[in-house]
């Protein structure tokens, strides 16, 4: 996976800074209890998130929304974490959209390095997934940027981009992987089976899925 030039480089043991992997906060914790894919094929990028949120050993609810639209719908992001906290994070990275002129590199950039220094922000937990038409980043509040490495063929030819967030995140990326080398499926099809498959194996995530789509200009 490309980091950003400004990101900081994590070298915690333990830590895999590829971008289906990234489930842990700075002291400890572990982000799970969902699944957030995003995948982009030729001009199409989609992203999607299962609904349930578990609390313990109980799922708390069924049907919650991950993901948003922001900057004039032209931004995709989904989250996995604290809700609030995500949602706080997606407030504040709209106004370094608002500007940057819409810089999706530039304003995931200078997010995460606000997440890591800010007292308050730092305290958030979650982890996020932004996306437009030709870019994916994952954020964290550790400061990392992440952007995917390209999926490629057989042949070696570039088929796709991947990013992951959550506790199935794992299986929706081999999923999604081998699909994309494998098939000429869309970049919908590959997150729906894909989403599917990471919710028959992991125990916090379900399949009332729900997503959000972009097309390239």
């Amino acid at each position: 996976m490309k980091r950003s030039q400004n990101a900081r480089t994590n070298s915690r043991p333990g830590h895999d800074a590829r971008a289906g992997h990234p489930l842990d906060l700075a002291d400890g914790r572990r982000v799970r209890s969902t699944t957030v894919l995003c995948v982009r094929r030729g001009a199409d990028t989609v992203i999607a998130a299962d609904g349930q949120v578990t609390l313990g050993a109980t799922v708390m609810k069924r049907a919650a929304k991950k993901l948003r639209r922001l900057y004039n719908e032209r931004i995709l992001a989904g989250f996995a974490g604290s809700t609030a906290d995500a949602f706080a994070l997606f407030t504040r990275f709209e106004s370094k959209l608002e500007q940057f002129g819409g810089n999706l590199s530039r304003s995931a950039v200078e997010l995460a390095r606000e997440w890591r220094t800010d007292k308050q922000l730092r305290q958030l937990e979650a982890l996020l997934i932004v996306a437009d038409g030709k870019q994916m980043y994952v954020l964290s509040g550790d400061g990392d940027v992440i952007e995917p490495d390209p999926v490629r063929n057989a042949a070696g030819e570039t088929v796709g981009y991947i990013a992951t967030i959550g506790s199935g995140g794992n299986y929706a990326l081999a999923a999604a992987t081998s699909l994309l080398e494998n098939t000429d499926l869309t970049a919908r099809e590959v997150v729906e089976k894909s989403m599917k498959i990471a919710a028959e194996i992991c125990i916090y995530s379900n399949d009332n899925v729900t997503f959000e789509e972009l097309r390239a200009e």
